[in-house]
């Protein structure tokens, strides 16, 4: 019987959350807008107040400095009687000042039109300047100016990144200055306006609740700052705060269902994993372990229980890797007998064929033989003899090669003299076409004696085994600070890359024509290499386009 549990576990998630959650947080959602909608209203309030009186202080800061400035130059000038030198004066302040854009001489008559009532300040429309003058005698005055945009820049600064509009009157309620102006809203402040005015105190007013204005009158200068909060403004501020608040309800319904959508599937497919590896057990695969899809969404209880559970398939499956593992040494020892069989048959029939028939021969009672041909004949047993030697030493020191089990008495040799000795050995191959280049004062290194003589005499051999008949087979060696380099060299035919490091393979047997396999174990490289790393040393192997078999191996050297 099949049961499904995935439907009524998600049936019943979706109820209660509608039930707990979502009608909770919607009830909240809308309190919470409402609560906010008031909140924001009193911070308009506030922060239209606190802008006009901001623009009001500004206002004073730019008249004040600017006045300051005319004064000083006023009394300075004053001391400069030629009207060049008063030129000169008035062209510097103009590069260097930073209150004022521009200043001049001006006539006095200009000064008693414009600036009447003893006001020092004057509003050109015209030119959208603002003109500060101040007198200096009975013909002339000193007029400064200051440009619209260096007002706009220091009174609206802090209006950069906000949409209200300001409006700046003068006492007969004519708009001197203005920042994000609009017809409409212009004449609604306007109309919205008392006609009498509180002086130096910000005042809001306005019939609209969400969109408040404030003015503050100033006494000095005298003029009025208004700033309104524009319907836009009142409208992407609540609406903003609303849209968050909705947004921040939607955001925590879709957590909310997320979680608990992926604790459910999580939930579901991880029990659905403990069955299928239930099943699995059942039918004999003692392989299938459980794999839970996360941790962090599955209860304690499933991660202890499919924790039990593969610890039982892990001891179950134990004997089986222990059982695969005794197998794959098996079938290794398998094909190293079969190599071993292989060599044996081939390799020791040679000699030991050589060895009978040289014995017979001699032991023949029947015929007479000469001492010369008796002598041949020895030599040539004694050379098949040092030959199965070589090759028994060699078998036998396989499995110290694969043990790391070598035994190295490392001590300074003399590489020549060595040499010489390897070279010495060769008593089974010819050594008329071997040629050792050893400088003489060549340091010595550090190696094992007998190990290093038994890779020479390999590389030799397997050099003269290979090589074309009758090419040279040289053996150099040069030293550089520490290192020592030794290299066989011989000519035979070009290997591929391919194939060319399976030669320090064990029983690495090349039969073709490319390397003329015609005898041997397979083992020289195999054994050269394991002992040359025992020696702390390297070796390296290629072959080119141009017949060159070489050999490179680095020693340490023994400075000391």
């Amino acid at each position: 019987m099949k049961f499904n549990y995935r439907f009524k576990i998600i049936e019943q998630i979706i109820i209660v959350m509608v039930i707990a959650v979502l009608t909770p947080m919607v009830v909240s959602g809308i309190i919470i807008s409402n609560v906010s909608q008031h909140t924001i209203r009193r911070e308009l309030n506030y922060s239209v107040s606190m802008l006009s009186e901001v623009v009001v202080k500004n206002l004073e800061t730019v008249f004040y400095a600017a006045q300051s400035e005319l004064n000083t130059v006023t009394m300075a000038i004053k001391h400069f009687p030629k009207s060049t030198q008063r030129k000169k004066f008035l062209e510097s302040l103009r590069k260097y000042s930073t209150e004022i854009n521009d200043i001049r001489i001006g006539d006095i008559a200009e000064y008693n039109e414009k600036f009447k009532n003893n006001k020092n300040y004057y509003y050109d429309k015209a030119t959208e300047k603002l003109l500060l003058a101040q007198p200096l005698d009975s013909k002339n005055c000193l007029i400064a100016t200051v440009d619209r945009d260096t007002l706009t820049n220091k009174l609206f600064e802090i209006f950069k990144n906000d949409s209200r509009e300001v409006y700046i009157l003068d006492e007969d309620r004519n708009l001197i200055l203005t920042n994000n102006y609009s017809e409409e809203e212009y004449k609604y402040t306007m109309d919205s306006l008392p006609q009498k005015l509180v002086a130096n105190k910000a005042k809001n007013f306005g019939k609209v609740k969400n969109q408040p204005l404030s003015y503050y009158k100033a006494d000095s200068p005298p003029l009025t700052v208004i700033v309104n909060t524009t319907s836009a403004v009142t409208q992407n501020t609540i609406n903003i705060a609303r849209s968050k608040i909705i947004l921040a309800i939607v955001l925590s319904v879709i957590f909310i269902f997320v979680t608990v959508g992926l604790y459910t599937s999580y939930l579901y497919i991880n029990i659905k994993q403990l069955f299928k590896g239930i099943m699995a057990l059942s039918k004999g695969n003692y392989k299938r372990k459980i794999r839970l899809i996360s941790k962090f969404f599955t209860p304690f209880e499933l991660i202890f229980l499919a924790n039990e559970f593969n610890a039982m398939v892990e001891e179950i499956n134990l004997s089986y890797r222990r059982l695969m593992q005794k197998n794959k040494e098996l079938k290794q020892l398998d094909e190293l007998r079969s190599n071993l069989v292989d060599t044996v048959s081939h390799e020791f029939r040679t000699p030991l064929t050589s060895i009978k028939g040289y014995t017979s021969r001699l032991l023949r009672q029947d015929i007479e033989i000469d001492k010369e041909t008796e002598i041949k004949s020895l030599k040539t047993i004694k050379r098949q003899a040092e030959r199965l030697s070589r090759m028994v030493e060699d078998l036998l020191v396989i499995p110290d090669i694969e043990g790391a089990k070598l035994n190295m008495n490392i001590d300074k040799i003399n590489l020549t003299e060595l040499a010489e000795l390897a070279l010495h050995s060769l008593k089974s191959v010819e050594t008329d076409n071997i040629k050792i280049d050893i400088p003489e004062n060549f340091p010595q290194i550090y190696a094992d004696k007998d190990r290093l003589e038994q890779v020479l005499i390999n590389l030799l051999e397997n050099a003269k085994k290979y090589a074309k008949e009758d090419s040279l087979i040289h053996l150099t060696a040069y030293a550089k600070t520490d290192v020592a380099y030794i290299k066989v060299e011989n000519e035979a035919p070009y290997i591929p890359k391919e194939k060319i490091e399976q030669l320090f393979d064990k029983f690495a047997r090349l039969d073709d024509k490319t390397t003329r396999t015609t005898r041997g174990a397979g083992l020289g490289l195999f054994i050269v290499k394991g002992l040359v790393e025992a020696m702390s040393g390297t070796i390296k192997i290629h072959s080119t386009q141009d017949d060159k078999f070489v050999v490179n191996i680095t020693m340490p050297v023994a400075n000391d």
